[in-house]
């Protein structure tokens, strides 16, 4: 039997290499297995049994949830559980590709969660929201572009932060490097291009990146920040945030939130599950097939108009 710490050291050197995942993911999984390791006092691979697995699982269940305004949520989220589970899930079948004698992964069931619902836009609140910045300002310029884009190309938040002003907008695509450093081709509209392009030919400054702060844009040629008046994740989600009040949208608008309309959209109509895949840049197609269920109205509607017709 191996010992389980250099187990666990080759493992995460074998997703961050082979597997190619980010140093975030690295990171949780390091993590998640040592919590589960300490837990059940792992010290070799034929430790990890049945019953330790049932009792990780039970300590799980019964921890506090984290706390949200203030608030502490009664019980660790389905979700988290779940977390940790896949970790080891994940550990132990690269355990049995190495011909490590271990719990088979399969033995390993998550917790049963409610299938998540999307707080999807309307059309009409999406038009809305868009047309909400104040084109005569710099800031109600910068933040239009934000809107813009994120509808036109699906861009996660950390990949719209990392964007710089050199993008070629004769082109109506751009490569992008999002999770786990992977590559992608986005499509970006007219609509969002020429929202840029207003935007930069309003900038003063000679900063890098593409989204800067309000104050940035006050100076010519300042550009000595550490990091160029970047805006952070934190500030886009609240520019969205503004611009949903402002454009009286009841709903919880988020930067994700555009990403599922932007997918939803395309299904809605007409793309194929695939393509919407690789637009979105997700590994697993499980993953966008979340959003289909929002498109079950527009099927329900069809099959009553048409099932029956004639009889």
């Amino acid at each position: 039997m191996a010992q389980i710490d250099q187990l666990k050291r080759e493992f995460l050197e074998h997703v961050e290499i082979e597997k190619g995942n980010s140093l975030k993911t690295v990171r949780n999984y390091e993590y998640y297995l040592t919590r589960f390791f300490e837990f059940g006092k792992i010290s070799d691979s034929g430790d990890i049994t049945d019953d330790k697995i049932r009792e990780f699982r039970l300590f799980l269940n019964r921890q506090s949830g984290v706390k949200v305004k203030g608030q502490q949520s009664a019980t660790m989220k389905k979700n988290t559980q779940n977390y940790h589970l896949i970790a080891l899930r994940v550990f132990l079948k690269y355990l049995m590709k190495r011909g490590i004698t271990s719990l088979a992964p399969d033995r390993i069931e998550l917790a049963k969660v409610k299938q998540r619902s999307l707080d999807i836009i309307t059309p009409t609140e999406l038009k809305r929201l868009l047309d909400a910045p104040d084109l005569n300002t710099p800031i109600g310029l910068r933040d239009k572009a934000i809107l813009e884009l994120f509808f036109s190309t699906g861009l996660r938040l950390s990949e719209l932060c990392s964007l710089n002003n050199d993008l070629d907008l004769s082109q109506d695509d751009f490569s992008v490097r999002g999770k786990g450093e992977k590559v992608r081709v986005v499509f970006i509209s007219d609509e969002a291009k020429k929202a840029i392009r207003e935007y930069l030919k309003s900038r003063k400054d000679m900063d890098e990146p593409m989204f800067v702060q309000a104050s940035r844009n006050k100076k010519a040629g300042t550009g000595n920040s550490a990091n160029g008046g970047r805006l952070t994740q934190r500030s886009i989600e609240r520019i969205v945030k503004h611009y949903a009040i402002k454009a009286g949208i009841s709903k919880k608008v988020t930067p994700h939130g555009l990403r599922h309309s932007f997918a939803t959209d395309l299904l809605s109509n007409g793309a194929d599950i695939r393509s919407v895949q690789m637009m979105l840049g997700h590994a697993n197609i499980a993953t966008t097939q979340i959003y289909t269920h929002v498109t079950d109205a527009q099927l329900r509607d069809v099959h009553k108009k048409f099932h029956s017709k004639g009889k």
